[in-house]
């Protein structure tokens, strides 16, 4: 009985805004950005907005999804980093299982707008991201292993794939392409916050690579990263999906973030030059899809 009023009590202080914290807004809105480009890519300007529309839906469901049950996994690890205390979770505004709950029916239904409305190759590719997501990064290797970030990226490459295939209903070399440039995008995405967070994630006892390895080692591997999605952006002119104009900007873009990158090794402020790194990584990203989305060939 004292259970009971006391769970009651704490969900009383929840808001709507908590449990739209939960969905992770930001990354949904990246992740709809990327899977928007990989439709209007495999659409090469004929577009079926139903299936558009569908498609965004499901699968941001799926994404708010993974990100609920990712704050529902990580909810003790939350309590000690500084950036998450305040968090819905922690914060005991909410109770553990009702947040559970809300991860798992957004994820089905997620499933089924994009089985029966989209098509089962993007339901399929949706429930890949949301495993890697859940199962293989969050509560295995992010507790465990420096390689969360990058077998994790596997799930944040899966957005533009899922966008391109609900157009084709089949996985192509359009589709990898789109694969490998958002996996190798997000590891010296996400290390340059890491760098910047380190202590943070140390105190909370996360294996992350400048953690673990140091902020030189970390800064080393994200050359190679940064360097191969030069061939990548190539390869979507060679194959004949966007236009000269893409071609450059993405190069040039890639260019810069190798720059940023061998800045890293002669700065004096580490923080300062990884906050920069990051940010510009996500321009990197939204500048690259916008690009494509209006240089696509017809």
């Amino acid at each position: 009985m004292n259970e009971s009023i006391s769970d009651s009590a704490v969900i009383d202080k929840a808001s709507w805004r908590d449990f739209v914290q939960l969905t992770k807004p930001g990354i949904i809105r990246s992740n709809l950005i990327a899977a928007f480009g990989g439709f209007w890519l495999a659409s090469q300007w004929d577009i079926n907005w139903f299936i558009l529309a569908y498609m965004m839906l499901g699968t941001a469901l799926i994404m708010a999804s993974g990100c609920v049950l990712n704050n529902f996994l990580d909810r003790d690890f939350d309590e000690k980093m500084e950036r998450t205390q305040g968090r819905s979770l922690p914060a005991g505004r909410i109770h553990p299982n009702v947040v559970l709950w809300y991860g798992i029916v957004l994820g089905i239904i997620g499933l089924f707008v994009l089985y029966f409305l989209v098509n089962p190759i993007s339901a399929f590719l949706g429930f890949i991201g949301f495993f890697v997501y859940v199962f293989v990064y969050t509560m295995w290797l992010k507790r465990n292993s420096t390689w969360s970030t990058s077998i994790g990226g596997i799930s944040g490459a899966m957005p533009p794939v899922l966008g391109y295939c609900a157009v084709t209903n089949e996985v192509d070399a359009g589709a990898w392409l789109l694969f490998a440039l958002l996996f190798l995008w997000q590891p010296p995405h996400f290390w340059a916050l890491g760098i910047r967070r380190k202590e943070e994630y140390r105190a909370a006892g996360f294996p992350l690579l400048p953690v673990v390895k140091g902020v030189k080692r970390t800064k080393i591997q994200m050359l190679p990263y940064v360097f191969l999605l030069i061939p990548v952006n190539i390869m979507f002119y060679v194959f004949g999906y966007v236009g000269m104009i893409y071609l450059v900007v993405s190069i040039l873009l890639s260019i810069v973030w190798v720059i940023y990158c061998i800045i890293g090794f002669v700065t004096k402020d580490d923080d300062k030059w990884s906050r920069r790194t990051f940010l510009f990584s996500i321009n990197y990203l939204m500048i690259n899809f916008f690009v494509m989305i209006i240089n696509t060939t017809s």
